[in-house]
């Protein structure tokens, strides 16, 4: 009985850490986009700033972000091995890794312009177009560095989750948030109400590419710092390819890290053809990050601590618990992912208002912004969903499968961005992304049942009908509380539309726990039960 509860208490732990400190860096980074969008709104700059930053931000997130391919190949390889073994691994993958991305920055800078006009073509349609053209390339260059930063943190992320140490790479986004709001903030003590004014387009796109390059030079330094002390490695060039681990990695590495890339070139794909429709691109970015924002946290919570697990249990003698985790993991995600998508969906409009919609972002540009929030709500669970089977691959040092499905899904988002764009819009394109993401879902868990010899598919698809019709009859209350909110208050007004979200929610919320609970879930009554003993203290 003890043996099951240690590591119950280990992953609650572990979650819990992760959550506290991820909700600190994904607050700060939400301010930081009220601040670009009370700043900018959805013109040039902001819209410069969102191209800039694909490619740069692309390889920072993709390397250096939690659960991406770089943290995930070493806590894989890192979790089966002694802690010994790991800072000369570690240095010398980060000798490796560092040099090839050094190129691949230095290639960024040199041709930037190519690059943006790869990404952006419609910007040369416009006079517009043409200055948000200038300021984008301008701002690459800037960030162009990221690329090598974010191989750098993302073996840090790595290597410190190895050693069990969660708070320091959960938090250390917050740097990078800090930077640019603080940038911001000293722009708008010497221009005021002119940091706006189109005159001062190109200072204001400068700042903003500065103050996010600065913030990663300082996200690197503070998990550099801790690596070093707790002797997880320094940094130190080491060549030595032949020691043991350094082929694992990079087998794991290597395909995840192309895998984690093809699904990014559906970004590219998307970006192809909203730079045709003005301000598409800050819309995509404004509403990508309010649904990020939830996303990221819980994402955090339910990979981190479980991708350990996956990797443990990798051997086929272990592979009845195995199924019991990966099930774990997806009614885990559906549990909170699907009551969020209905509510988001519902709510998109107070919730555009509440957040951005001030000074230079006016009621059109939430008019444009909340169909998009609306869109990418629809896809919350798919896209939680299938990064945690994708984990489930890559413990099993499987990384080959997830890139073929992300070859393959380049040509499906390609087709449905084509025909959704001229149906929808800007909506279109994240719809897109979310027909590609249920493929992805459906196609992994086909492969995983013939892997591991069946999955118990009644045992999984019965709750999640369950959660989901939940989800739904959430929502539509939700939905019925916002419009009553509408007859009776002025919800553009601050804090009346905080309360009609605040309502909505507590009463959305409150029926889909009420429901949940009548499922009799494993997961639903463990939560409960943590909740009842930490309240009834």
């Amino acid at each position: 009985m003890s043996e099951n509860q240690k590591p119950s208490r280990s992953l609650v732990k572990i979650a819990g850490i992760v959550a506290v400190a991820t909700l600190i860096s994904k607050l700060f980074g939400l301010v930081r986009q009220q601040a670009i969008a009370a700043a900018f709104g959805v013109g040039p700059v902001a819209n410069a700033y969102f191209y800039a930053y694909i490619i740069p931000g692309f390889l920072f997130v993709l390397l250096g972000g939690i659960n991406g391919p770089f943290h995930s190949a070493l806590v894989s390889v890192l979790a089966k091995r002694d802690k010994s073994e790991a800072p000369r691994l570690v240095e010398t993958v980060t000798t490796l890794v560092g040099g090839i991305l050094l190129v691949v920055a230095i290639v960024l800078i040199l041709f930037a312009g190519v690059f943006i006009d790869i990404v952006a073509p419609g910007f040369q349609d416009t006079p517009e177009g043409l200055q948000t053209r200038l300021i984008a390339i301008r701002q690459l260059q800037i960030m162009a560095p990221m690329a090598v930063l974010g191989g750098l943190i993302g073996i840090g992320f790595g290597t410190l989750n190895a050693a069990d140490r969660y708070s320091i790479p959960a938090l250390s986004p917050l740097f990078s948030n800090i930077t640019v709001i603080g940038g911001l903030a000293v722009l708008a003590l010497h221009l005021g109400n002119q940091i706006s004014a189109p005159r001062y387009a190109l200072l204001g796109g400068l700042v903003l590419a500065i103050g996010t390059t600065a913030g990663a030079i300082l996200q690197w330094v503070v998990q550099l710092g801790v690596q070093w002390r707790i002797g997880m490695g320094k940094l130190r060039l080491r060549f030595d390819w032949r020691i043991p681990g350094v082929k694992e990695v990079m087998q794991v590495m290597a395909p995840a890290t192309l895998s984690s890339g093809m699904l990014h070139i559906n970004v590219y794909t998307d970006l192809f053809f909203a730079s045709y429709i003005p301000g598409a691109g800050a819309s995509l970015n404004f509403a990508n990050l309010l649904v990020n924002t939830p996303l990221g946290i819980i994402s955090n919570m339910i990979l981190v601590p479980l991708l350990p697990v996956f990797s443990r249990l990798a051997a086929p003698e272990n592979w009845p618990e195995l199924k019991q985790r990966i099930r774990q993991g997806m009614m885990l995600t559906a549990l909170t992912m699907l009551p969020l998508s209905a509510l988001m969906m519902t709510l998109a409009m107070p919730i555009v208002r509440v957040v951005y919609q001030r000074q230079a972002f006016d009621a059109e540009a939430s008019g444009q912004v909340a169909p998009v929030l609306m869109a990418y709500s629809i896809g919350m669970f798919v896209y939680l969903g299938r990064d945690v089977l994708v984990r489930v691959f890559y413990a099993l040092g499987d990384g080959q499968t997830p890139f073929r499905l992300s070859v393959l899904n380049i040509f499906l988002n390609a087709v449905l961005d084509y025909f959704l764009v001229r149906a929808f819009a800007t909506p279109g394109l994240v719809l897109a992304t979310v027909g590609v993401n249920i493929t992805s879902t459906i196609a992994l868990l086909w492969i995983l049942n013939r892997r591991l010899n069946g999955l118990p598919w009644r045992e999984w698809i019965v709750p999640f009908f369950g959660l989901t019709g939940s989800s739904i009859v959430a929502g539509c209350a939700s939905w019925g509380v916002s419009w009553g909110c509408e007859q009776i208050l002025n919800t553009n007004n601050l804090l009346f539309g905080l309360l009609q979200l605040s309502l909505a929610g507590i009463v959305g919320l409150g029926i889909f726990a009420l429901l949940a609970t009548r499922l009799n879930l494993p997961e639903v009554d463990i939560f409960v039960a943590r909740l009842r003993q930490k309240f009834g203290r």
